[in-house]
Parts: C-alpha cells; sequence; structure tokens
C-alpha cells in the first residue's frame, strides 16, 4: 500500500484534536480592564492548552518528516499508527482535565500517563515502519539507534508518579521532552535513495 491515505488521515485527526483542545479554552465574560481578574483561573487552562498544542505539533511535524522516509505500508502500520491516534485523541481531556483542575497531582499524573502512552505508540509505529521496511533499508538507515525517543519514554515513566508528590516538577519533565523535540526530527528529512 502507499502511504497517502495514512498521512492524510493522521493530518485530519491531528486537526481535529488540535481544534478540540482549543475550544476547551472559555471566553471569560466582561469587558472591564480594570477587572483582570477574570483571567486568572484561565492562566491553567490556557498553559495546558499550550503545553499540549505544543505536543501535538511536535508529534505531527515528526510523523509528517518519518513518512517522507516510508515507501510502503502494511496493515501492521496502519494498525500502529491507529494507536497513536487514539492515545493522542485522549489529550484534549488530559489537557481539560488538568488546566481545570488547577495542575492537581491526580490530573498532571493522567496528562504524563497520556503522553507516556502517546510515546510508547509513536515508537510502536516506527517498529512496524521498521519491520515493514526492513532492517537494512534506507528507512532503518534514517532511523538509526532512536536515542531520544528512549530518553523520553524515561522521562514521561517518570514525570507519572512523580506528579503524585511534585506535579510541577513532573511538567517540568513533560516540557523538557517537548523541548527535546521541539526541532523536527532531521533523521527522516535528509532524502533516502530507494
Amino acid at each position: 500500500m502507499t502511504k497517502g491515505r495514512i498521512e492524510a488521515f493522521s493530518d485530519g485527526v491531528i486537526a481535529i484534536i488540535i481544534t478540540i483542545m482549543v475550544l476547551e479554552l472559555k471566553v471569560p465574560h466582561g469587558n472591564d480592564l480594570h477587572d483582570l481578574s477574570v483571567l486568572g483561573p484561565l492562566l491553567p487552562v490556557f498553559l495546558s492548552y499550550v503545553l499540549s498544542f505544543v505536543n501535538v505539533g511536535i508529534y505531527w511535524n515528526n510523523h509528517h518528516h518519518m513518512f517522507h522516509a516510508v515507501k510502503r505500508v502494511g496493515g501492521w502500520v496502519l494498525w500502529a499508527n491507529l494507536h497513536l491516534l487514539f492515545w493522542l485523541s485522549l489529550l484534549p481531556f488530559t489537557t481539560g482535565f488538568m488546566g481545570e483542575n488547577g495542575f492537581a497531582p491526580v490530573t498532571v499524573a493522567l496528562y504524563a500517563a497520556n503522553l507516556a502512552l502517546c510515546g510508547v505508540s509513536y515508537s510502536l509505529l516506527v517498529r512496524a515502519l521498521l519491520s515493514e521496511h526492513g532492517k537494512a533499508s534506507d528507512f532503518a538507515r534514517a532511523l538509526g539507534s532512536d536515542a531520544k525517543g528512549y530518553l523520553s519514554l524515561a522521562i514521561y515513566f517518570i514525570a507519572t508518579p512523580l506528579a503524585f508528590w511534585m506535579p510541577h516538577l513532573a511538567l517540568g519533565c513533560v516540557a523538557l521532552v517537548a523541548a527535546i523535540w521541539i526541532v523536527p526530527d532531521r533523521r527522516f528529512a535528509k532524502p533516502t535513495g530507494s
């Protein structure tokens, strides 16, 4: 199978995820500049949205770059991609839950776990693509060791239980992973042979 449909479907789902997240930002009532106190309760919601927007954007960007090196997709790749989209589609819920509850420990833990499962599912997608193309393929050579991916998973799995005791530090871990990935994955940006 060719990769065009999986890319188009993924782009559409990710666009819907971002749209759902922005709809969680409720407009405050009032227009008096002297009463900015109405904006205070919205700060955790807005910060949660920004963090999630960045994370979804990173997944979209790296998915896009990775699929430039993909030559074909099979059944397992389709299922692995759906698995990734499933966990990404839960981000609007965990984002809203965390923001509406002011970064309460259990909400941050759930958010970090959601991102950890996004990371696991992305790794499974990479493995499915590697299996589809073979270990001697251009895709495998472009992938390399994937050390950044494994480091990210380790940080997410540390952040999840850490959130119960130090939620702000756990959010810092999540932000650190985002900072690691903010530059698109250049491994797949280079043109490949066959």
